[in-house]
């Protein structure tokens, strides 16, 4: 079998024969090899028995959500080939030639750009065509470099084995962002072709919720680039901070009229922890993300997984403390010198502060090390 048309059943017969008999024009006058599965995850209004009286192979999918139907329909497909659109009628099956074509190309993702081939009046709200639907592809080629200018186009095409490679995860509406982010984080070929989006022919209003689909796609995009969402910001703080804290560190700054002096230098030192903080997570989430198929894999932090770290950073880690209790201690002895007065002594604080930078990077030094070399320790594969 050379294609598999794939739908999720939606709980709406009407529209779906309406979707499976284009679908059956276009294979009939394309004389493409091709099958049209229907993938449900819980219809009630005997859409089951309409698509199989129309000639579709219909997918029970117990696990509920857009994601895990697309999933389980997909690993269904006898084709090399698939296209998934909604059966909401839509997008329009009858016209199908670009994808195929693009696909005896070599490409294995090809997206439909509903900005190029039209919007229906109607067919889409004014919030995602205007805002949400053009800033989230902005962020998603911004973030992963994807060359997609409609990231959330529900038709498109792909090759199974790319699906494959792929691995998938999500089982909700992000399975649509996964499926582009992974495609270009693995460096797929990823090529768009003109869709026109007509007005759905639902009798119920869709699910989709434009402000909070639109938070989980940005979320979930942000979540999948913890380069942006934590390492760039958290180096960045950490970097600025550090700077204005040696310069405080060494004395006070005078700047016109205002002057910096050891309450700036304490929050330059919390701005250190909090980037560094940040910049460790980021590299716990990247190496989490690997781990379970989410990300691809990357050179530096391979070589990371595969070194000593938790040894090294730990001793790195546990020596940074001990330096800053032994700062902290020369810092205690000084006080009490001055009967544990009130601390007036601007050379006093800043030791106090400097010690409690290096007793808290020395921490997160070792409970990072520690969370690496957990997630570095080698499993079994388990199959989905």
């Amino acid at each position: 079998m050379q294609l598999t048309i794939l739908m999720p059943c939606l709980n709406e017969a009407e529209t779906l024969a309406t979707c499976i008999k284009k679908a059956n024009k276009w294979i009939a006058e394309s004389g493409v090899a091709a099958e049209v599965v229907i993938a449900d995850n819980g219809s009630t209004d005997g859409s089951q028995d309409i698509a199989q009286s129309l000639g579709a192979r219909v997918v029970p999918v117990k696990e509920r959500g857009y994601g895990a139907a697309l999933f389980h329909g997909s690993m269904a497909a006898a084709g090399e080939w698939i296209i998934m659109g909604d059966s909401d009628d839509s997008y329009d099956f009858s016209k199908l030639d670009a994808f195929v074509e693009k696909l005896k190309q070599g490409y294995d993702l090809v997206m439909g750009n509903r900005f190029l081939g039209g919007i229906a009046p109607g067919a889409m709200p004014w919030k995602n065509k205007y805002i949400g639907n053009p800033v989230l592809t902005w962020i998603g080629r911004l973030l992963f470099k994807c060359p997609a200018k409609d990231f959330h186009c529900g038709l498109r095409a792909f090759r199974k084995d790319a699906f494959l490679k792929m691995d998938l995860r999500t089982t909700g509406m992000e399975y649509a962002s996964e499926m582009v982010i992974k495609a270009t984080l693995f460096k797929m070929k990823i090529a768009e072709v003109p869709t026109t989006l007509s007005k759905d022919g639902r009798s119920r209003p869709p699910h989709l919720r434009p402000w909070r689909d639109g938070w989980r796609h940005l979320r979930f995009m942000l979540l999948f680039s913890p380069r942006w969402l934590f390492i760039i910001p958290g180096l960045t703080l950490a970097l600025i901070s550090l700077v204005i804290y040696l310069r405080l560190l060494a004395g006070p700054l005078k700047i016109g009229e205002v002057s910096f002096d050891v309450h700036t230098l304490f929050f330059a030192g919390a701005g250190i922890i909090l980037g560094y903080l940040s910049f460790s997570l980021g590299v716990v989430a990247r190496m989490f993300g690997i781990r379970e198929g989410l990300l691809g894999e990357h050179a530096v932090l391979e070589k990371v997984r595969t070194s000593p770290v938790l040894e090294i950073g730990g001793i790195a880690g546990l020596a940074l403390m001990v330096f800053g209790l032994v700062s902290g201690g020369c810092a205690l002895a000084e006080w009490g010198q001055q009967n544990f007065g009130a601390l007036s002594s601007q050379g006093l604080l800043r030791q106090v502060s400097f010690s409690t930078v290096l007793i808290l990077s020395g921490g997160v030094t070792l409970m990072t090390s520690l969370l690496i070399g957990f997630l570095a320790l080698p499993t079994k594969n388990k199959d989905r």
